[in-house]
């Protein structure tokens, strides 16, 4: 994934859950998982993307082509979820775009069987038999690695404003967590996740991760898991703090932002110009208010030092990007934000279907069966 000319190109990543839509169940079988893959690799071809087992053996990834348009990486997507489902369907089953299952009990949980997997929870232990978690992730094609590493320290201002539009994990284990985005919970156990360092240069960036690996600690990039990070297989600035969303113009919404902060911030850097840098400390503490919050609280302007209302501090996104919306044909992905804000992301809408539910009189486990139920058919219904 390259960028050419001032067209950038761009790339989804997405985890989805195999689950009965009987029970609601998830469906931990190595065989269905590689029969989903394979008739997901016979459908879409090359030219739309990849599928690929992930750490569950309930859990398929999927990877869209390198696309050079909004319009474009909707269409893959759309044809890699569809493809995901119908294949899943052939076993009677149905797939859950959300960043972690209702009722699933982590460690009945397996993994799949391959050496990677094998390693990781040998190394991980009872951290990684908690991963019962999905995430979506967009790559950005910026072939300088210098401004690769520049971009990295500015955009992460803005990830919690994105994680705010993407949440998708209030339950876990059969309760709900109070939080809108517990996925994040789950994975900052794991060592080197969280906001990514700031580093002065590329070699820099080198430097320090080569001193893992020489130390025998990580055997590549591929074992950092910031929420942002430079792309160990392509010249990509790869955006990992999202959950899944559970509707998929949702998640283009969240890809539509990202491409265009990238392309804003190199708006500036040609002027001479570029965002004001501020702690991790900071920025952590919004990154913590999207996770429990979402946009019911604010986050903090830190220009300003208040918190200000989600919808306003939206509003000041739109203006900073569209001009890049506009150039890029992707002012209607843009403005679905405030779909979004009205009508809940997956997060509010599952607390909604499941205090209902209670309301009306069913038990907790009928209330979390309805979660699903919702879960499966927002899964697919954009596409």
């Amino acid at each position: 994934m390259t960028q050419s000319g001032t067209t950038p190109t761009m790339g989804i990543e997405e985890e989805y859950l195999l689950v009965d839509p009987g029970t609601g169940e998830l469906v931990p079988d190595n065989d269905i998982q590689r029969d989903v893959i394979e008739r997901v690799k016979a459908s879409v071809g090359e030219g739309v993307g990849f599928a690929t087992p992930e750490f569950l053996r309930a859990q398929v990834e999927i990877g869209t082509a390198v696309c050079t348009s909004m319009p474009h990486l909707r269409d893959c997507l759309a044809r890699l979820r569809g493809a995901v489902s119908t294949a899943a369907n052939h076993h009677g089953l149905a797939i859950v775009a959300a960043s972690t299952h209702p009722t699933a009990i982590a460690r009945s949980v397996k993994h799949t069987k391959a050496d990677r997997y094998n390693t990781l929870e040998h190394d991980l232990q009872e951290v990684a038999r908690r991963m019962v978690i999905c995430g979506m992730h967009v790559h950005v094609g910026i072939a300088d690695p210098e401004h690769r590493i520049d971009l990295l320290g500015q955009v992460s201002y803005f990830l919690p404003h994105l994680l705010v539009l993407s949440t998708s994990s209030p339950f876990w284990e059969g309760h709900d967590t109070g939080l809108k985005c517990y996925r994040l919970s789950v994975f900052d156990e794991l060592p080197r996740t969280g906001l990514p360092e700031r580093f002065d240069s590329w070699p820099d960036y080198e430097r320090h991760l080569n001193a893992l690996v020489a130390a025998g600690a990580i055997e590549d990039s591929s074992k950092i898991w910031w929420d942002i990070r430079p792309s160990g297989n392509f010249p990509t600035l790869e955006m990992r703090i999202a959950d899944v969303c559970t509707r998929m113009n949702d998640g283009i919404t969240v890809a539509a932002y990202y491409v265009c902060l990238l392309s804003m911030l190199q708006r500036l850097r040609r002027a001479n110009q570029r965002w004001r840098t501020y702690s991790n400390l900071l920025i952590d503490e919004n990154r913590w208010r999207a996770q429990r919050y979402g946009a019911d609280e604010g986050l903090i302007d830190f220009g300003i030092t208040a918190r200000v209302p989600y919808k306003d501090l939206l509003g000041e996104l739109v203006d900073m990007v569209m001009p890049d919306a506009e150039a890029m044909g992707c002012v209607d992905e843009i403005m679905h934000a405030y779909t979004i804000l009205e009508r809940g992301t997956s997060a509010d809408v599952q607390r909604t279907v499941y205090n209902q539910a209670l309301a009306e009189g069913d038990s907790n486990a009928e209330a979390l069966k309805k979660v699903v139920d919702w879960l499966i058919e927002a899964t697919i219904e954009d596409i």
